[in-house]
């Protein structure tokens, strides 16, 4: 393990070929990166957590720079309205795996260095396996489960997690580092709770913004790497793509973290979805008590069955695409206007893809609305199930 906050994880040097001289020449002639430099980046190798938005500008931006062995994590295919933002992919790729395009596209930009795929999803079984093999971990996911287990992998392997996450047009991005100063769990001991902060495909992002955020991220790995400038240990940036204006926060390590403090609470990697209060077994629980299938409504609609279809996306998603008939009641609008609900009727309540229904639906029960039922992947799933003509986003 490093023995300071500015060691880089690999600290040996691989001697450079002829033909990684030629092709790294701009930067053997930086004095801050020179031979050496470039020889600790063909020493260190990088995990790629996500191969979408962050990580796609990242991956590409690590392989040009020549880091020697990258791993990239990612289960996922190619969808059209990735196209906007994950720039790894193109028309063509549509359906493919991401994880195929990825490494295809990386070798074609360097064919110097290693690839490693891992055609999984990170989780507690598989986390320390395959971290195991790297020495800097970058974090581009996009979800809550994912960011405290790679977290606290990471503190608990004593590797650094190169933090970014982006929303509509606002970035942030940190090196969290157990060993050297706060981790991820220092800033956010808890998880929102669930359907709190939408995701990405809920609230949107600027398509520019993952380019900006996730080269910063190639940024901090180089850095790291060769042993130059500052990393963010310690510090978090927050990018306001609308004003282009950064603010830093200085972190303080959390004397009372569970799993990066002086004695842990935490000394082993834990269920996460459960911990972010998406614990899978709830979810079956509710299965024909709460939630309906979209082919279960085609059926009410067919049958003229009369029911209250309540539509709880913003106002915006509601422009894009609706279902017919329906009511239009932002889940954030919700509890100062459920008043605009009869009780005595049936309710079925849509979103994108089912989270934020599913919160509605657990308050309305809560305020006495006892026939509210969620519907199980929302507008999406209607789209794709029911009917191709409603569009999907």
């Amino acid at each position: 393990m490093p023995t300071s906050a500015k060691t880089p994880p690999a600290a040996k040097k691989s001697q450079l070929t002829p033909a990684e001289i030629r092709r790294y020449s701009r930067h053997l002639v930086i004095p801050e990166v020179g031979v050496e430099g470039q020889e600790r980046l063909k020493a260190t190798s990088v995990l790629v957590v996500g191969a979408g938005g962050l990580g796609s500008p990242l991956a590409m931006y690590l392989a040009a720079a020549g880091v020697g062995r990258l791993g990239v994590v990612d289960f996922d295919r190619v969808d059209e309205s990735n196209l906007q933002r994950q720039i790894l992919y193109g028309e063509s790729d549509i359906g493919r795996s991401k994880l195929e395009v990825a490494l295809q596209r990386l070798g074609e930009i360097n064919p110097l260095i290693e690839l490693v795929p891992h055609d999984v999803r990170l989780d507690s079984g598989n986390a320390m396996e395959i971290l195991a093999g790297y020495d800097i971990v970058v974090d581009g996911s996009d979800n809550f489960p994912t960011r405290y287990l790679v977290n606290d992998a990471c503190v608990l392997s004593g590797k650094p997690d190169v933090y970014g996450s982006i929303f509509r047009f606002e970035g942030q991005i940190s090196v969290f580092w157990g060993a050297r100063g706060p981790c991820y769990r220092c800033l956010f001991p808890e998880p929102p709770p669930p359907g709190l902060v939408p995701s990405c495909a809920e609230g949107g992002v600027l398509g520019v913004l993952p380019g900006i955020i996730g080269s910063l991220q190639a940024n901090e790995v180089v850095k790291l790497a060769i042993d130059r400038g500052e990393p963010l240990i310690g510090r978090f940036l927050v990018f306001d793509a609308l004003r282009l204006t950064f603010r830093e926060l200085k972190l303080e390590k959390n004397p009372d973290c569970p799993v990066c403090s002086a004695s842990p609470s935490l000394t082993e990697l834990i269920d996460y979805e459960r911990f972010c209060g998406l614990d899978p077994a709830v979810s079956e629980q509710r299965q024909g008590s709460i939630d309906l299938s979209v082919a279960e409504l085609k059926g009410l609609q067919d049958a003229a069955r009369r029911f209250t279809l309540l539509d709880v996306r913003t106002a915006l998603e509601h422009r894009i695409c609706r279902l017919e008939d329906s009511k239009l009641i932002p889940l954030m609008e919700l509890p100062e206007r459920f008043s605009e609900l009869e009780k005595s009727e049936e309710i079925v309540v849509y979103c994108h893809h089912g989270n934020r229904s599913a919160q509605a639906v657990d308050f309305l029960r809560r305020m006495g609305f006892e026939k509210t039922k969620n519907l199980t992947g929302g507008i999406e799933a209607w789209s794709l199930e029911i009917d191709p003509s409603v569009p999907r986003y």
